[in-house]
Order: C-alpha cells, then sequence, then structure tokens
C-alpha cells in the first residue's frame, strides 16, 4: 500500500485563487479593498520571512498589505498604541502581530487589544472562546487549524463518527484543531508527553494530525492502515548533503509511514501553505464583516 499525497501546495493556490477573484469582484461592486496590517516587533530572521511572504500573498489576491515594522527596543506601550491605532484605521480590514514578540514585552496583553473583528489570526481569546462552546460561532478560526481542517475535508468527505487523534496541544495548532474536529462531530483524542502507551492510542487514529515539534516522531507501526495522516511539524535536522547543511522534515517518519496512511500530506508543501491561504481567506471575511456596518 502506497499513501495518496494530499498536494498543499496546489490546494492553497486554488484558495488564493478563489480569494482573488472574490476581491476583484467586491471591488467591481465599488467596495474597499480588503487591506492586512503586519506588526513586526525586533529583527528575528524567520518572522521576517513569515511577514514578507504574508505581503507577496496579498499582492498576488489584490489585498492592500500595511507593514509595520517596530525596534527591538520598543516599549509595551508603544506596541499598544500601533494596535490600537490600527483597530481605528477603516483602510486596515485585519491586523496581524508577528510572534514571537521579543522578550519583555506582553504578547497577550497585545493579542488582547486587537479587535475581534479584526482578529484574522484567530487567537483573540472571544474568538477561541467561541470556538471552544457549543452553538457559538468565532469570527475567525486560526489559520494553521483551519488549513488543517480543509485539507481533511478534501479527502474524508464525512468527519462524523470518525476516530480522531491530535499529537499535541498546542494554543496555535493542537487545541484549536481538536476543537475544530470535535465540531465536526469526530471522536478527539489529545495526546501528549504524558499519554501512557502513546503509539497504542495513536495507532486507533482514523485521523491523525501530527503537531507536536519532534521531528519523525511517529513511525511506520503507530499508524492504522489507511489512516488519514496530516503532518503539522516542521523540523530542521542536519543534513550533510543538503545545500543549506539542514533539511525539513515533519512530525511524521514519511518513507515508512506512507507504505501504510492511505493519505498523508508531505513537508514541506502541505500544511503549511495552507496557512498563508487561510489569513488571506480571513483578511477577505474581515472586509466583508466590515461591509455590514
Amino acid at each position: 500500500m502506497s499513501a495518496t499525497i494530499l498536494d498543499g501546495k496546489t490546494i492553497a493556490e486554488n484558495v488564493r485563487l478563489e480569494v482573488k477573484e472574490q476581491v476583484t469582484k467586491r471591488v467591481a461592486e465599488g467596495k474597499m479593498v480588503p487591506g492586512l496590517a503586519t506588526v513586526l516587533v525586533g529583527e528575528n530572521p524567520a518572522s521576517q520571512v513569515y511577514v514578507r511572504s504574508k505581503h507577496k500573498a496579498c499582492q498576488e489576491a489584490g489585498i492592500n498589505s500595511y507593514g509595520h515594522v517596530l525596534s527591538a527596543d520598543a516599549t509595551q506601550q508603544e506596541v499598544e498604541d500601533l494596535v490600537i491605532e490600527l483597530n481605528d484605521d477603516p483602510k486596515v480590514h485585519g491586523i496581524l502581530v508577528q510572534l514571537p514578540l521579543p522578550s519583555g514585552l506582553d504578547e497577550e496583553r497585545v493579542l488582547n487589544l486587537v479587535s475581534i473583528e479584526k482578529d484574522v489570526d484567530g487567537f483573540h481569546p472571544l474568538n477561541i472562546g467561541r470556538l471552544a462552546q457549543k452553538g457559538r460561532d468565532p469570527l475567525f478560526i486560526p489559520c494553521t487549524p483551519a488549513g488543517t481542517m480543509y485539507l481533511i475535508e478534501q479527502v474524508v468527505p464525512k468527519i462524523e463518527g470518525q476516530n480522531a487523534v491530535v499529537l499535541g496541544r498546542s494554543n496555535i495548532v493542537g487545541m484549536p484543531v481538536a476543537l475544530l474536529l470535535v465540531r465536526a462531530n469526530a471522536t478527539v483524542t489529545i495526546c501528549h508527553s504524558r499519554t501512557k502507551n502513546l503509539p497504542d492510542v495513536v495507532r486507533q487514529a482514523d485521523i491523525l494530525v501530527a503537531a507536536v515539534g519532534r521531528a519523525e516522531m511517529v513511525k511506520k507501526d503507530w499508524v492504522k492502515p489507511g489512516a488519514v495522516v496530516i503532518d503539522v511539524g516542521v523540523n530542521r535536522v542536519d543534513d550533510p548533503t543538503a545545500k543549506r547543511g539542514y533539511k525539513l522534515v515533519g512530525d511524521v517518519a514519511y518513507d515508512e509511514v506512507a507504505e501504510v496512511a492511505g493519505v498523508i500530506t508531505p513537508v514541506p508543501g502541505g500544511v503549511g501553505p495552507m496557512t498563508i491561504a487561510m489569513l488571506m481567506k480571513n483578511t477577505l471575511r474581515a472586509a466583508e464583516i466590515a461591509d455590514l456596518k
């Protein structure tokens, strides 16, 4: 048996094209161009790369982007004042504060200040709280979890009743994905470092989401034959044969797990591209919410 590869890059490109078409349509109708503001504090190289990629995606989708960069020694008040200013700017429909912030800054206070109607990252406590409550709907779903669910829905038309295992319980991926799977009526198990008989638990999964941040942790004998395996992990491992001296791998031992899984996402090229696609989708939604005011 050889798994079907779930190509996140192609699926994400289709989502971004749909967003572009909808943006073009709304502009033709005389509505405002959606606008995304990014807040980057400091000179973290990885954060700079992420922010550049988000601005490039905006340009391709016809979305206005506004980059705001503060120095690494910016005060808490300066960061908060910028967020408040962006909340009041009608050209800005979505605000993305690039994490992590430099040490000494209170991330939670900053994120809490973002207007819930501009919280395109989906991490405002009200949005997460609504996600966790039956009968309530968040305005926005966090981008990586939303992208993960979108991929699952491509290959599992009926998630209801499926056994789903989420490996990892982070606020950014693990917990929101688990909540989304619960909302889809899956039977969900969340695994973590203190889970007993971890391989046995994981082996029960019809749908496995690996988001623990440990390179190639999930082995072939952990996976139920025919399972859908979504690998959210991105880990650097040394590779002297690679140009940069390292390669990127997921939390799943891809080559061996692909022999037993029914469907598997690659790393890179799986969940990663979906994150920015969902950010574009959320920014369009934020503009549509603003239309109703």
